[in-house]
């Protein structure tokens, strides 16, 4: 049975740290779907389609990798992709305690399904997509914190 990994997060934009975390998570998954899902506590710079063509450029070749969305519960789409496990990276010990309350109340939804945290390499351990998202709202250079994507790179935001 393939060992198949969820990624979820509204990625928007994706940065180098979730690019880092994917690639490095390569060796544990056969699959890795990195999935957008809506968060209600969050709204979008970007349209859902273009974060998925960018991701989808970043990984390109990269057949362990698939892009999806969804909504609802991040479990419930697990279950319907036959994923036993959610990928995690964790930057600082506040995102620990934030990952950690959600890796539990998702157990107790559905026990089958196995939350994995990698530990953000320290050069990314600053870059948030919030922070970014900002850079690029007020016209700053982000292309130091965002992945070998010419579509991400170009965009403007008007």
């Amino acid at each position: 049975m393939d060992k198949i990994a969820v990624f979820p997060g509204s990625f928007d934009p994706f940065t180098i740290g979730h690019e880092s975390i994917v690639r490095r998570a390569f060796s544990l998954f056969d699959t890795i779907i990195v999935a957008i899902g809506k968060n209600t506590e969050k709204d979008g710079l970007f349209p859902l389609s273009l974060r998925m063509e960018w991701i989808q450029e970043v990984f390109h070749g990269d057949k362990q990798v698939k892009v999806d969305s969804y909504h609802g519960l991040t479990v419930d789409y697990c279950k319907k992709v036959n994923a036993a496990y959610l990928l995690r990276g964790l930057r600082t010990a506040a995102d620990f305690e934030y990952e950690r309350a959600i890796a539990q109340i998702n157990k107790t939804l559905s026990k089958e399904i196995e939350t994995v945290f990698l530990l953000s390499n320290p050069e990314y351990s600053s870059v948030t997509s919030s922070i970014v998202k900002e850079i690029m709202k007020h016209g700053g250079d982000a292309k130091p914190f965002l992945p070998n994507s010419n579509a991400l790179k170009t965009f403007k935001i008007v």
